[in-house]
């Protein structure tokens, strides 16, 4: 049956489905209202004296995704959502903070009896310092705390293997940093769903393909499973042995097994997104009109996941969306995400029909909620926070360098990927003076530097922390030879094949300069002409050089080519060379400057 989402409500297949775009009608959705009054008052239980319980059953769903052990509150526009206002302007609010998270997440469960919370994958993975210099123990233990029920795997939670993130599930000390402190580590409470992650050998779901929500006579099934790319954004060491199988196909098999099982209502925890036409929290996603509406991946997702499943909770995009999409059956049907870091969660209600052991979809209502700072900090996890960074400190609070401005990651060419990548071009200067050029993945900068002093240290100083905030993934500055024809089809690969419906821009060391035209499609929005080397065109036949991180060398995002190199040499840490970098070329009387975003000439 159709569902309703609480408009504007403010807190104060396989890779086809990539080009799909929909705009979601809102006519003709019954009112809760209208439901309401449909509804038959409950039967009475002469025999024992009261009341038996009701048809229905108001369920709370909390839900939230893409944390990635942001346990302090996310510096820069990391640690800020846009909220759309009544005049039609938009202002923006901090947020975020698992202190804050866990207050609002207390809150919103009060008087619900019948609460269930879930989060849609990247639990952890490219964490900041307090997080990842612990493999990420810190955030499974606050997982733990907020009373997380269940999740489904992200990408992410593949950047250390299976294996890791079977410790994460069951627990135990790191097999070579081994425990933190004298307790052993005791692992999630929580159950990760990993429904399309098979064992290549035995072909079997690496950890539990669902999960069966009880309270008394109410059941909620949910499903969980990750991108079926996620060998194409993970290196290749953190999916060995394993297969992705499709997000569609994986949860109909699912949902069959649990109506079989006679659990009748079901989630699905997709760890696949999409792109609102709004990044506004409370964008009325289902508002008629040209342009509006979502598009992306979940779109054709959701509308090809059978009927029988009752809400789709996503992820993977960073977005913020409380949207309508019509399942094969042309009902509409729920599709959530609370943007990243724990800046949002959204709280959905769902009807459970006790005659049937159904969802009511007439009365599903559902809206994202602000994880404002203006509320107090929950103390276990203010004491959670101060432990591990006390544990941190003497690594984290180390001064690395001086700026002197925000040094921002967003854009089409981000400043701080500019900075990376001429970081890299020195690193692999010293390695091999013959070394030309670097380039970086944009997905791989996973935050900015801001002036503003976050700690003690002083506006402008770059702590150690910082820069791992920027850089946690430990890959290394790897150096290959490439043709002048292949790095153009390296350009060009930016914005064709896998990347066409959504580009993946590599970020430039200073020297290399070229023209992406955005009025043009695929391959031919690179202008070949263009693309120069310390001002001289590229020549096709010539030997260059290239700096990039191992990722990339291993011909991740989408860039085969770049897989392709000769005469390897692999370096060391990457972030390694952002901290000598940074050491080399700034102080506190000359700190370094933003790096001007030029290097890339868009024709939009």
């Amino acid at each position: 049956m159709p569902a309703i989402s609480q408009r504007h409500q403010s807190d104060a297949g396989r890779r086809r489905r990539r080009t799909y775009r929909l705009v979601a009608a809102a006519a003709g959705l019954a009112t809760v209202g209208a439901l309401a009054a449909a509804l038959p008052a409950g039967a009475y239980d002469s025999k024992h004296g009261k009341p038996l319980p009701s048809r229905y059953q108001d369920v709370q769903l909390l839900s939230f995704n893409d944390l990635h052990g942001n346990l302090e509150p996310p510096s820069g526009s990391s640690g800020r959502v846009t909220e759309l206002q009544a005049d039609g302007t938009t202002k923006t609010i901090d947020a975020g903070g698992v202190e804050y998270l866990a207050t609002h997440l207390r809150e919103a469960r009060k008087g619900n009896a019948y609460s269930v919370t879930a989060a849609g994958g990247d639990m952890v993975g490219a964490s900041p310092l307090i997080s990842g210099l612990f493999h990420d123990e810190p955030t499974i233990e606050a997982l733990n705390k907020l009373d997380l029920d269940v999740t489904s795997v992200g990408n992410h939670e593949f950047d250390e293997g299976a294996v890791e993130l079977a410790r994460l599930q069951n627990g135990g000390c790191h097999p070579t940093a081994g425990c933190y402190s004298d307790k052993k580590f005791k692992g999630a409470d929580f159950p990760y769903l990993a429904a399309n992650v098979l064992d290549e050998k035995t072909g079997k779901p690496i950890l539990k393909p669902y999960w069966v929500w009880k309270k008394k006579d109410v059941k909620v099934g949910f499903i969980g499973v990750t991108l079926e790319d996620t060998p194409g954004v993970v290196s290749a060491e953190g999916v060995k042995g394993l297969k992705f199988k499709d997000e569609v196909e994986t949860i109909n098999k699912y949902a069959r097994v649990l109506q079989k099982q006679g659990v009748k209502s079901i989630v699905a925890l997709i760890h696949e997104g999409g792109a609102p036409a709004s990044a506004s929290y409370n964008y009325d996603c289902d508002a008629p009109g040209a342009g509006d509406g979502i598009s992306g991946p979940i779109v054709d997702i959701a509308k090809n996941i059978s009927p029988s499943v009752d809400a789709l909770v996503t992820g993977h995009t960073h977005a913020a969306y409380v949207c309508t999409i019509d399942d094969p059956a042309g009902n509409p049907r729920m599709v959530t995400s609370a943007a990243s870091f724990g800046r949002l969660y959204t709280d959905t209600t769902l009807t459970y029909d006790r005659f049937t052991g159904d969802i009511a979809r007439t009365s599903v209502e559902s809206a994202n909620h602000v994880v404002t700072r203006t509320v107090a900090k929950a103390p276990d996890m203010t004491e959670l926070v101060t432990r591990w960074n006390t544990l941190a400190a003497p690594i984290g609070n180390r001064a690395i360098g001086y700026i002197s401005a925000d040094v921002p990651s967003t854009g089409t060419e981000s400043p701080m990927g500019d900075l990376i990548a001429d970081a890299q071009l020195a690193y692999g200067k010293e390695l091999d003076p013959e070394t030309d050029l670097a380039l970086m993945n944009p997905g791989g900068v996973r935050a900015g530097l801001t002036y503003a002093a976050k700690g003690t240290e002083g506006d402008g100083v770059v702590t150690y922390a910082e820069g791992f905030t920027v850089q946690p993934f430990s890959n290394t500055v790897n150096l290959q030879d490439f043709t002048g024809a292949q790095l153009i089809k390296v350009l060009q690969e930016q914005v064709s094949g896998t990347n066409a419906a959504s580009p993946k821009v590599l970020l430039p060391s200073a020297n290399l300069t070229y023209t992406l035209d955005l009025t043009k499609t695929g391959a031919e929005r690179i202008v070949v002409d263009s693309v120069k080397l310390n001002g001289t065109a590229v020549d096709p036949a010539a030997t260059y050089r290239i700096a990039t991180n191992s990722f990339l060398a291993g011909g991740g995002d989408g860039f085969t080519t770049l897989g392709q190199g000769t005469d390897d040499l692999v370096g060391g840490d990457d972030l390694a060379a952002l901290v000598e970098y940074l050491t080399a070329n700034s102080s506190a009387s000359g700190p370094i400057a933003p790096p001007v975003a030029n290097r890339i000439t868009i024709v939009s």
